[in-house]
């Protein structure tokens, strides 16, 4: 690993390094990394008529998409008076009127604000407010939600639907997609951005509480481009293949079932796509039938989802005779994944290596990556750090831990947002010293390799014993019976806390509890086998970006304990 990252980073190598100044703070940065993102929007134009977006059966080219941005970003100064800094929020599906119109509003120098399209109507107005937004970019179902919400301070720009009285129909001010490639090339006026300007604020998407603005930088999010293209090569030079001569990859066709608002979605897919001139294929809705029609028809070479995703494409693939043999590469992140994932992932895509990243909003995305030989040794790792980033695991006190010990996860680097919108004592809380606190239980093993052991907050105590509840959702999730597994600590009054779950079970299976906590007895100690089972009929209740409502889950299972 360290002969690997020395290859790629040494002087006059592709990902060289060298230490700058980034708000005050010495950082190590990528020499070789573009100025900001309106020159990346700038030079897609060389990729022509390639595919950017395929979506259904349309499809935008790179000097399409560009010139719709570019009549975009004109927009917003000429009749909307948005300048450098100002807020423009975008609120709708994966449509690829969303990527024209972020990098619109990148490129005149504005902050993109994605919002999540599927919060609440009052969720939406705050967040509106929150950013300030001096203009909003949302669809038909996302203005039907707002219209709920009352009067809305920024200027209203609707697509996919009939603008009404107040608001702004997209097509006015880009014309139709048929005619985007004939709009006008004129080039939009230099708005003279530094790498630390920012560029966006995307709202982390916590179980409790309001949702928190992370606010990132051009060199934050152009970091991230950066690591995911020293994630393949470092694949690369560790299979023994010549050391790739620059950062980026070379084009791909990429199935993205992700949302935009997420940094999965638009760091490390949108971007590097615009960046090395790939294809995403788009979808209005996850289906898995329609992921694998896709796959076939389009000769899709990568996928990057979450593991609920992997594991019903991996299902479906093990039932039927399907052909994948055009992936190469089966990425999934975002939540915790069963290190039997995998190798389930390496049997439904033969030619494919599966790979698995860690990151979160507050680090631009990607903090670690495991791909490839590495992954199938280490599966219940989610790899090794990515080089601009330090790593440290601390205790309770914020003392370093060695090696092979458990304790909270910190990150520091070039890719950590500056902080929280309008939170600052949030912030103060979360950034310490150019540290993120991330709020993860993991621990590093010799090697380097990072093992996620659990969110803090979900950590359980038994009698004095910490248990880490990804442990016993990852052995519950190994059964076949088991779609989707859940851990939490259940009141008891006298341990203070015992093991509960909850489960959703594939269709057609018979598991019962006695057969899972047996299950789980056979692999795990004693104290880790659940003691109170809560079957669910229907997949597990998760927020609007995907995340396990577990209190809620314990709360519903208190209340049928009790009432039985």
């Amino acid at each position: 690993m360290a002969e690997a990252l020395t290859l790629l980073t040494a002087p006059g190598a592709p990902f060289e390094m060298a230490e700058c100044e980034a708000l005050g703070r010495r950082v190590r940065s990528y020499v070789r990394m573009p100025a900001d993102l309106r020159a990346v929007f700038d030079a897609s134009r060389a990729f022509g008529d390639r595919d950017l977006l395929v979506f259904g059966d349309e499809r935008l080219s790179f000097e399409a998409h560009w010139r719709a941005a570019n009549a975009f970003g004109r927009a917003l100064i000429e009749r909307f008076g948005v300048g450098k800094g100002d807020r423009v929020a975008i609120a709708m599906r994966n449509y690829p009127e969303w990527s024209i119109c972020a990098w619109g509003a990148l490129a005149v120098g504005a902050v993109a604000v994605p919002l999540n399209a599927w919060e609440t109507s009052a969720t939406l107005a705050l967040l509106l407010e929150d950013s300030g937004a001096k203009v909003a970019i949302i669809d038909g179902e996302r203005f039907e939600r707002l219209r709920e919400a009352g009067s809305i301070a920024a200027a209203l720009v609707v697509t996919r639907a009939d603008a009404p009285d107040g608001a702004t129909a997209l097509e006015s001010l880009i014309g139709a997609a048929a005619n985007y490639g004939t709009l006008p090339d004129t080039p939009l006026p230099d708005p003279h951005l530094s790498p630390d300007d920012l560029a966006t604020i995307f709202y982390t998407s916590g179980t409790t509480g309001r949702p928190k603005g992370a606010a990132g930088t051009h060199r934050n999010i152009l970091t991230n481009y950066i690591n995911t293209g020293f994630r393949a090569a470092r694949a690369a030079v560790r299979r023994g293949d010549p050391v790739p001569g620059g950062p980026s990859t070379a084009p791909r066709r990429m199935l993205l079932p992700m949302p935009f608002f997420h940094v999965t979605g638009f760091h490390s897919t949108l971007l590097p796509a615009v960046a090395n001139g790939s294809t995403i294929h788009l979808m209005y809705k996850w289906d898995v039938a329609n992921a694998l029609d896709i796959i076939a028809r389009e000769r899709i070479n990568g996928l990057n989802l979450v593991p609920t995703l992997a594991w019903q494409l991996s299902d479906a693939i093990s039932a039927g005779d399907l052909d994948t043999s055009s992936v190469d590469t089966a990425g999934y992140g975002g939540a915790s994944a069963a290190p039997e994932l995998a190798q389930r992932m390496r049997d439904a895509f033969p030619n494919a290596w599966p790979g698995q990243g860690y990151g979160a909003t507050e680090t631009s995305s990607l903090v670690a990556a495991n791909s490839h030989e590495d992954m199938m040794a280490h599966p219940g790792s989610v790899g090794t750090a990515v080089p601009c980033c330090d790593i440290r695991i601390v205790d309770s006190a914020g003392a370093e831990l060695p090696a092979g010990e458990g304790g909270e996860l910190w990150v520091r680097g070039p890719n950590i947002v500056i902080g929280y919108w309008n939170m600052p004592e949030a912030s103060a809380e979360c950034f310490e010293g150019g540290w993120y606190r991330t709020g993860d239980v993991a621990r590093i093993d010799p090697e380097g390799f990072i093992t996620i052991l659990d969110r803090m907050k979900d950590m359980l105590i038994r009698g004095g014993e910490n248990i880490y509840c990804v442990e016993i959702e990852d052995c519950l999730a190994s059964h076949p019976d088991v779609a989707e597994a859940a851990v939490f600590g259940v009141p008891e009054r006298v341990l203070g806390e015992v093991v509960g779950a909850a489960v959703y079970l594939r269709a057609g299976a018979t598991a019962d509890a006695g057969a899972l906590a047996d299950h789980v007895r056979a692999r795990l100690v004693a104290h880790k086998v659940p003691v109170v089972i809560d079957f669910h009929d229907a997949p597990l209740p998760r927020n609007a970006a995907g995340k396990l409502l577990k209190r809620e889950m314990m709360a519903a299972l208190l209340a049928r304990t009790q009432a039985n």
